[in-house]
């Protein structure tokens, strides 16, 4: 009773007298060794079962108890010598099918793992433990279908298994089936509030989804929980890097490396931050130690190049791609970084090649399903009928339609999809037959292209770029309101965009606060803000600037901005969608860069060969836009 009601040390003391009495006392040597063991002295615990086990020979529960106490122990070559003979004692015990499965998992012995747990559940078919357990061990031998399988057989017996639901939810992740997953951890969650790893998971396929304030909050439970859980710091400063919090992920990357200094990913996030953050020579530090701790770091040897690109040290940012294409010669993302490095050095060729790898990198491209196959150039298109279609954002979708009225010359009848609200403004231009939005139904076509697979379709470099512009115009009837709806106006009408769109990876990089706008900004013209979206800071700067007019409430569709723009003297735009539609117009357009641009606007030049009205405004050294902004004001001041 004394043991049952937890006072073990009087129990422990009623033992040791009676074997004081009786050494050889079998019952009380079992209970005293179960007493060590569940006060954390596993020595002592086995001294006394190997004492118990000479007293009788043919006690297949002390054998199983020495096996247990050796398991926990780690010594599990002696666990299962324990097992097998207890399973020699007594075969159709299935605790001791299962403990044995558990060692052979231990020893990575899986198969041998698998045929215990099997044999396990053939004596006991209602034992949850051994089908998540056999889960574990389907999972580990590459055959997660049947693991899920196993893991709901466990949760039809409990469906309160907690583990169980986890580990369903790992191997629906496994198979990148997230939404799923998300549910499984849900589930595991609801089971046990305080399942840290369940906690962490769910936040990692939820990053998956996309759903990354959601994906946050579950990273700061897990840390309430656990505050010096290094995994939980490291995935959270991933979600923060994705929404641009770039100091905030610093600090919880540092927090991650104050626990485990030589942590490899962590060092390697930590440099994708800092260059993120512009402490560039900082950032190097920080890969060169991820790549000293792991020498075979591909992710470290691709974001290394990346570091290297922007610090215009093209040579060693090849060195690092051909590092990393050793490790794997088919890794997507670092054919698609060289893809980069060669289109912003104009290195066209090779770059519209490697730029084909951008459907294996997640944040570059989604590759779509159809029937039809692709064309880059090779197949003949007279009389055929090939569907150009939308792959990026805006902007991309604005420069690379200027490709649709080419391959119309080739025999081809063109049916173009593109974003909503593209949809009207690209209707009107020459060249498709139709032009669909996403989602609309397609009729039947022979081929399909990709808009950003065009150049490499058309062989392009820099002679041959279909650099004539305007290639878009806007509706006269909706010209004609924003003329109305602008007039009258204190000199020329000069549109303006300072940010693009926030989830943006590179949004950080390329987008200034209104703020920073501001010294451009003088009586001598009238600004139209030709952006649609505001954010918060933004939005309460330019109600205390009513001179600067706010139209994004009238903004419908890029048709609406098409036609505002027509009636501006002049765009100046930051790196975002409005730049390519000003330049498409044929409108004289100032963009300002970021030190290290997006590649299409190449390297060190103040013009653009994709739009003959462009003028680049650049960056002189990382994060300097004030420099920027003073050039663009005293251009702005100079007599027209």
């Amino acid at each position: 009773m004394l043991h049952q009601d937890g006072q073990l040390e009087q129990a422990g003391a009623l033992y040791r007298e009676i074997l004081g009495s009786d050494p050889a006392h079998f019952d009380t040597l079992c209970m005293l060794a179960l007493l060590e063991f569940q006060s954390g002295r596993g020595e002592e615990s086995l001294l006394l079962l190997n004492h118990a086990v000479k007293v009788d020979p043919n006690s297949a529960v002390a054998v199983t108890n020495r096996g247990n106490v050796l398991l926990a122990m780690k010594r599990y070559e002696d666990a299962l010598t324990s097992y097998d003979r207890a399973l020699a004692l007594k075969a159709n015990y299935a605790e001791i099918h299962f403990n044995r499965g558990v060692v052979l998992r231990e020893l990575a012995r899986d198969r041998e793992a698998l045929a215990s747990y099997d044999r396990a559940l053939a004596l006991r078919p209602e034992y949850a433990e051994a089908h998540n357990n056999r889960g574990i061990v389907l999972e580990l031998l590459s055959r997660p279908l049947e693991a899920i399988a196993a893991y709901e057989r466990a949760l039809g017996r409990n469906p309160g298994f907690a583990q169980a639901h986890y580990n369903r939810g790992n191997a629906l992740r496994t198979l990148e089936r997230y939404e799923e997953a998300a549910d499984s951890y849900s589930r595991a969650l609801g089971c046990n509030p305080d399942y840290v790893d369940a906690r962490i998971n769910r936040g990692n396929v939820l990053r998956e989804l996309g759903h990354l304030d959601e994906a946050l909050s579950d990273y700061d439970v897990a840390l309430k929980l656990n505050p010096v859980y290094g995994d939980a710091l490291l995935n959270r400063a991933i979600v923060l890097n994705s929404l641009n919090r770039h100091a905030e992920a610093l600090a919880s990357l540092e927090r991650a490396l104050a626990l485990t200094p030589d942590h490899p990913e962590a060092l390697c996030n930590l440099g994708i931050t800092l260059r993120s953050l512009n402490q560039l020579p900082e950032s190097l530090v920080a890969l060169d130690r991820a790549l000293e701790l792991r020498p075979d770091y591909i992710e470290a040897c691709v974001e290394r190049s990346m570091l290297m690109m922007y610090m215009r040290r093209f040579d060693q940012a090849y060195a690092d791609i051909g590092r990393a294409l050793t490790l794997d010669p088919a890794y997507p993302e670092a054919h698609f970084c060289e893809a980069v490095y060669r289109l912003v050095t104009a290195e066209f060729a090779r770059g519209w090649e490697e730029y084909e790898w951008r459907w294996q990198v997640k944040e570059a491209g989604v590759a779509r399903a159809f029937e039809a196959p692709l064309w880059l150039g090779h197949e003949d298109l007279s009389g055929k009928t090939i569907l150009l279609y939308s792959e990026q954002g805006y902007g991309d979708t604005l420069q690379f339609c200027r490709y649709a009225p080419r391959v119309a010359a080739l025999g081809a009848r063109v049916i173009l999809e593109v974003q909503p609200p593209l949809q009207p403004l690209l209707a009107r231009m020459t060249g498709p037959a139709r032009v669909f939005a996403t989602g609309d139904p397609l009729p039947a076509f022979d081929y399909r292209c990709p808009l950003m697979s065009l150049p490499l379709a058309f062989h392009t470099d820099l002679r041959t770029i279909p650099a004539e512009t305007p290639y878009l115009g806007a509706d006269p009837a909706r010209i004609e309101a924003w003329r109305i709806r602008l007039s009258p106006a204190a000199g020329p009408r000069i549109g303006i965009a300072w940010s693009g769109r926030p989830a943006f990876r590179n949004d950080h990089n390329r987008s200034i606060r209104l703020e920073g706008f501001l010294p451009l900004l003088t009586d001598a013209a009238t600004f139209v803000c030709l952006q649609k979206e505001l954010r918060d800071h933004d939005r309460e700067l330019l109600a205390r600037h009513p001179w600067i007019r706010y139209v994004g409430a009238e903004l419908n569709d890029f048709g609406d901005t098409a036609a505002l723009v027509e009636c501006l003297d002049l765009v100046i735009s930051v790196d975002t969608s409005v730049a390519h539609l000003a330049g498409a117009l044929g409108k004289p357009t100032w963009i300002l860069l970021p030190y290290h641009p997006d590649w299409r606007w190449l390297l060190d030049r103040e013009d653009s060969p994709w739009y003959s009205g462009v003028r680049l405004f650049r960056q002189p050294r990382p994060g300097d836009w004030d420099s920027v902004i003073a050039r663009v004001a005293a251009e702005l001041r100079e007599p027209r």
